[in-house]
């Protein structure tokens, strides 16, 4: 317990140095998610903690260097600050909100887009087997050890000169890839490139399911794509998503619908329909208990906000 502490006490010490970094490459930009020169790394500032975030995630590893901040997936709340990751593996409807941040100290996260491709090498070199039959949660939140928080500021200062990014920064992620493999969570980090692994055969149905949102759910089928029974695919699913592929599916109905009234100012109803609800109720149900108002109220906080 003592090494640990030690450990995560250093792991904050650097991401103060990262966190530096961070605020120089972001401190003129405004609050948001900020692209960099390098591909697949983003930095996120933000000073307001009334803001949420919605939406779909794809496999990132997210860290946040200064300040706090919650996740809801299913109606649960996940809180992680300063020196610990998350980790999302397969696409998860997520929601984050900052609750730890001031104009003078924002919350600060540094963000990387997981490439399985660049995975799957690595875990070829290291001969780093898996056992395919059991599910792992899709997505976690850990510590971070001090040499994964150093990786992530060699890689930022490479910012510093563009030049040396093109050859640089693929050694450093594959170094970063390196330590999520080798640390307490690599089980999960490795069955996002796996072949055969029960977490890409369900990534793969949910690809379906994304493509197909608007349709009825056959679950029959999905097991079927994903080589297991249907009650096998069920319990791997609920392992990897927390959620059911019902509930997964509602999710994207519900996060597609949001987003189709704010931009194009439909109503609610027809809106129901395009995305594929029958009933015009149920949906005004299910939206408010995701997001805690009546589609139009919503809408038109999100529009005064």
């Amino acid at each position: 317990m003592a090494i640990e502490t030690v450990s995560h006490e250093a792991a904050i010490d650097k991401c103060r140095e990262l966190a530096a970094l961070v605020d120089r490459h972001t401190n003129d930009r405004g609050n948001g998610v900020h692209v960099t020169q390098i591909n697949q790394l983003e930095f996120i500032r933000e000073s307001d903690t009334s803001a949420t975030i919605q939406g779909v995630t794809e496999p990132i590893l997210a860290i946040v260097v200064q300040g706090e901040k919650e996740a809801l997936l299913n109606e649960k709340t996940y809180r992680y600050g300063i020196a610990q990751y998350l980790v999302v593996s397969v696409d998860l409807p997520l929601s984050g909100r900052v609750i730890e941040a001031t104009p003078a100290q924002p919350y600060l996260g540094f963000k990387l887009s997981l490439d399985p491709v660049q995975l799957c090498d690595i875990i070829a070199q290291t001969n780093s087997g898996i056992d395919k039959k059991e599910s792992v949660r899709g997505w976690f939140i850990s510590d971070a050890e001090p040499s994964l928080i150093d990786c992530a500021i060699r890689l930022t200062q490479l910012l510093d000169t563009p030049q040396d990014i093109s050859f640089l920064a693929p050694m450093m992620m594959r170094e970063i890839y390196y330590r999520l493999l080798v640390g307490e969570q690599g089980e999960a980090v490795r069955q996002i490139a796996t072949s055969g692994s029960i977490m890409q055969r369900i990534a793969e149905v949910i690809k379906r399911i994304k493509a197909d949102f608007t349709k009825p759910l056959r679950v029959d089928d999905l097991a079927e794509q994903a080589n297991m029974s249907a009650s096998s695919f069920h319990r791997h699913f609920k392992a990897v998503t927390s959620m059911s592929p019902l509930q997964y599916q509602k999710q994207l109905r519900l996060l597609e619908a949001r987003q189709r009234m704010l931009a194009e100012n439909a109503d609610a109803t027809h809106t129901a329909y395009q995305v594929g609800y029958e009933s015009a109720s149920q949906f005004s149900r299910e939206y408010a208990r995701m997001f805690g108002a009546p589609p139009m109220k919503d809408i038109e906080r999100l529009r005064t906000a």
